[in-house]
């Protein structure tokens, strides 16, 4: 039962995520804590590892959350269930791409989708920084090492936009941030 469970439930975020993996972040995360598979914390830290890992983040989440359900039959089933759409999306669209694009109206209904993807992501960030920064909303805790390091990798961040014609690369800030988390954690 889990097995179709696994399915069905990541075939639909699949179907239903457009922009990307960190779009499908918002939709995962309801979809893990409804049917009970992981608590915020547990959640936080998977999206941490899936960030951190090669490959698309939504499908380094479905292989993690599939393979803690049913193990290795539950990650092959959530990760061909959450790119299957995306594949059978990509066949029929590679078909009938060079007519559409030249329609004014597909193009201008694309044009639409990039900031309403643009407000997903950032509303997934901004609620992420805020959760491991002030904790939860009905017991707010300000985690003062959270915030230290939130506050350092932002001004790396940014520092390297100003530096840089690129910035930083994200491998790079990905090793700075796991310094500076074991550095602010046995320090303080």
């Amino acid at each position: 039962m889990i097995y179709l469970k696994l399915f069905l439930e990541f075939l639909k975020i699949g179907a239903f995520t457009f922009g990307g993996g960190y779009a499908a972040v918002p939709l995962i995360r309801e979809t893990v804590l409804s049917n009970g598979w992981m608590d915020d914390a547990m959640l936080s830290d998977m999206i941490a590892v899936s960030e951190s890992t090669p490959g698309p983040i939504m499908v380094n989440m479905a292989t993690y959350i599939g393979s803690s359900q049913g193990g290795l039959p539950g990650a092959a089933i959530a990760t061909a269930a959450v790119v299957l759409p995306a594949f059978l999306f990509v066949l029929v669209l590679m078909k009938v791409m060079k007519r559409a694009m030249t329609n004014a109206g597909f193009r201008s209904a694309m044009g639409t989708l990039k900031p309403c993807i643009a407000g997903i992501i950032l509303s997934t960030g901004a609620f992420m920084a805020l959760k491991n920064v002030i904790g939860p909303v009905q017991a707010p805790v300000p985690d003062i090492k959270a915030l230290i390091l939130t506050a350092f990798l932002a001004v790396v961040w940014f520092a390297s936009k100003k530096l840089f014609k690129n910035g930083i690369s994200p491998i790079l800030l990905i090793v700075i941030a796991g310094a500076a988390g074991i550095a602010v954690r046995n320090l303080f």
